[in-house]
Formats: structure tokens, C-alpha cells, sequence
């Protein structure tokens, strides 16, 4: 299975670096990345790892200005595409259809292609633009995850909040998820 793993510059940095080395585990997933000039900046100021040391958590690697990428393509087959973080300007773009690199591009390829795209949106609050640009890509099937947090779960902490979100992401593609399952309140019997 091929993943294409786009990070933006919003806030949320770790969510992707977690779910990188989530992908890694797994023998039969290729993991192809694009890293935005805005991403890199947002790595730089979020986090203590660098631009590097995330690349070489993904298999294959792409400049985002590099258009004519194989991924660029629909003849190139990839299971879909996760954008974590994803900033509202990618969101903008990708339901515009302005490509202008190779991020973008390989959104609406995998849009094109029917292909499973996650979007993981960050921002707070959203604005009704954000909302219906967010809205007009659910109807084209893109499905849009914003981190959350969980209530239910008994650990609070950051980690498990991201560990649950991980896992939702990796439920989209059929992979093996560590998700505490819901079990709900039970009835006894009358």
C-alpha cells in the first residue's frame, strides 16, 4: 500500500511526525512525503526535530515544488492521502483546484482518482469560509478529521488525545488501530 503524507504549516506538527512513525511499523506501507515551505517552518517552531530527521521516516521523499513527481499523477497508484496538519490556505486550494504545487496536486489527483483523501484540519475557531470550503470537499467525499480531543478515554493527556487521533487516521485505510473501542452503557435486563 503507497500513502502519500502531506504537512502544512499549522499548528499540529506532531500529530504527523506520530503517525510517520505509526506508517513505519507496517512492512507493506510506502510512505511518500511532501513537506510545504510553510511546514518546514512550522517544524523548525513547534518542534525539536528538523526537516531531515522527519524525511527519514517516510519511504520516498518529494520537494514540494517539484511538479512532474510521480505521485503528481493518477496513473501513479497510491491508497490516498493524509494532510496532518492541513492549514484552512491548502484547504482553500484544494477545493478551488488551485494546484499550484505538488502538495495540492497530489490532492486533487487523488480527488480525481476517487482516491481516499483525510484532511486534518487546524484551526480554531473556524470561520464560515473554513466551514464551507470544509463542507464542499466532504460532499466530494474527502474526509475531514480535526484533532478532537476524546472525552471518553480515561488518560487525558496530550499523547493519548493523538494516539486516538492516529488511530482514527489509520482506521480510514483499513490499517491495524489501537483504538479503545466504545463499548457504551449497558442495559440490564428487566
Amino acid at each position: 500500500m503507497r500513502l502519500i503524507i502531506g504537512i502544512t504549516g499549522a499548528s499540529g506538527i506532531v500529530i504527523a511526525v506520530e503517525l510517520l512513525q505509526r506508517l513505519k511499523k507496517f512492512d507493506d506501507v510506502e510512505t511518500h512525503l511532501i513537506i510545504t515551505d510553510g511546514g518546514s517552518l512550522a517544524i523548525r517552531d513547534e518542534t525539536n526535530f528538523d526537516v531531515y530527521s522527519i524525511s527519514r521516516l517516510a519511504d520516498v521523499v518529494y520537494n514540494v515544488h517539484e511538479m512532474d513527481a510521480s505521485i503528481a499523477s493518477g496513473s501513479f497508484i497510491v491508497e490516498g492521502m493524509v494532510i496532518v496538519p492541513c492549514t484552512m490556505k491548502t484547504v482553500a486550494g484544494i477545493i478551488h483546484g488551485y494546484s499550484d504545487n505538488l502538495l495540492l496536486r497530489a490532492a486533487d489527483v487523488c480527488i480525481k482518482e476517487h482516491r481516499k483523501l483525510v484532511l486534518v484540519p487546524r484551526e480554531m475557531p473556524f470561520s464560515k469560509v473554513h466551514l464551507r470550503n470544509m463542507k464542499e470537499l466532504a460532499d466530494l467525499g474527502v474526509i475531514i478529521m480535526p484533532p478532537v480531543m476524546t472525552f471518553y478515554n480515561t488518560d487525558m493527556s496530550i499523547e493519548s488525545h493523538i494516539n486516538h487521533l492516529i488511530n482514527k487516521i489509520l482506521m480510514q485505510f483499513d490499517l491495524p488501530a489501537e483504538l479503545k473501542e466504545w463499548q457504551g452503557r449497558k442495559m440490564n435486563n428487566i
